[in-house]
């Protein structure tokens, strides 16, 4: 049955807009204290636990969620705004985002109540970090070709297998899983696969990094070795994790992080072509800035939706494709616009510092959170046409 695609037409409200002058604010006080710079892009990648902690002082992590948890049962549409300045800002949300982001609704859900009761507070206050163990080798994005196995054993499973490409894993304190708990069948190779919540400090997993173009190793390789982890570790209905998965991929495909990772190079650019630009520069700038407003209005629709309570899986997964490719080949669009920018120019200079760390970021940015190639069949599925 084909999916019915739609994008509905939501608008930020009145109070989205002074809390986006808040946020704004409390930035600023961060960026005077030196905690991070503005205009350093690789700031956005560090843990500093320090920042988590006085985000969560201000409720802006699990803002959707219920307080009796440590949440604070504001919009989808308030913790959109937050996320879209904390990433224009270059803010270090390593510690927080992910189990913001998906982790924490997946317990919501799923997770015990002993474990919700736990857990679930110490992310409101940005003492918790995630990871997301989903990708393995030799079948990257293809979540039902997962291999890495949860045996059953007295009192929970034993672990084996690797995953990949495993953002935060050498900082997280948790990880969210999808192990093979039984075979695939003919008939549903869907069939098999169960999700877990892993404490990563059990013995028995091991973090190999994964060094990057840029001189960093944010993903990794996670071993897992007879690790144990018990039952009610075990999130949902077993052999049936694809069911969240879909459902958690929602969250992860669809915000302003997806199409915002290299906008400083866009906001530079502006800056180095001055308030006269060349018909050739403002020609470019003026595409750039539409499709980045065009983005933006499907990634807030698909923000509204979620607080609606609906599951829009395949719309995320369009706004994940499009804002990816996006801000991917944005660099070398940047790059070919500022060629004739005199070198001198004194509103040049941060542009020339964060464009080359631009080019070598791009690269990753169609792998994090789904394959391009994977994501297109998601939608085809969706559309009934395959």
């Amino acid at each position: 049955m084909t999916a019915a695609l739609r994008f509905d037409p939501i608008r930020l409200p009145p109070e989205c807009e002074t809390l986006r002058k808040e946020v704004r604010a409390f930035l600023a006080e961060e960026v005077a204290r030196g905690t991070f710079d503005p205009h350093s892009p690789q700031g956005q990648d560090s843990d500093v636990p320090g920042f988590s902690k006085r985000v969560g002082e201000r409720g802006w992590i699990g803002m959707t969620w219920p307080k009796k948890y440590g949440g604070h049962e504001r919009s989808f549409l308030e913790r959109y705004v937050v996320t879209e300045e904390m990433r224009v800002a270059n803010a270090p949300t390593r510690r927080f985002f992910v189990a913001d982001r998906q982790s924490g609704p997946v317990l919501l859900k799923y997770a015990p109540e002993h474990i919700k009761m736990d857990i679930l507070p110490r992310i409101c206050r940005g003492e918790v970090c995630f990871s997301i163990g989903m990708s393995e080798p030799n079948s990257g994005s293809d979540l039902f070709a997962a291999k890495t196995k949860a045996t059953k054993t007295d009192g929970g499973f034993l672990i084996n297998g690797t995953k990949i490409w495993t953002s935060s894993a050498q900082v997280a304190n948790y990880m969210l899983a999808i192990f093979r708990t039984s075979p695939s069948t003919k008939e549903n190779r869907r069939h098999g696969l169960t999700q877990f919540l892993v404490d990563m400090k059990i013995p028995g997993i091991k973090v190999n990094p994964i060094g990057q173009l840029t001189g960093k190793a944010e993903f990794n390789e996670v071993v897992f070795t007879d690790a144990f982890v018990p039952d009610d570790h075990a999130l949902g209905e077993i052999d049936g994790a694809w069911k969240q998965a879909t459902s958690e991929l929602a969250y992860e495909r669809s915000g302003p992080e997806r199409f915002l990772e290299t906008y400083y190079v866009l906001t530079e650019l502006v800056r180095a072509l001055g308030n006269e630009p060349d018909t050739r520069g403002a020609e470019g700038v003026g595409r750039l800035v539409a499709q980045l407003h065009t983005m933006r209005r499907m990634s807030v629709s698909v923000a509204g939706m979620l607080h609606a309570g609906k599951e829009p899986v395949v719309e995320a997964s369009i706004v994940k494709d499009i804002g990816t490719i996006w801000e991917q080949q944005l660099p070398q669009r940047v790059r070919d616009l500022a060629a004739f920018v005199e070198p001198d120019a004194s509103n040049h200079e941060i542009l020339d510092t964060v464009l080359p760390y631009a080019m070598k970021v791009a690269p990753k940015l169609t792998i994090q959170g789904g394959t391009t190639e994977v994501l297109r069949g998601i939608i085809a599925r969706g559309l009934g046409l395959r």
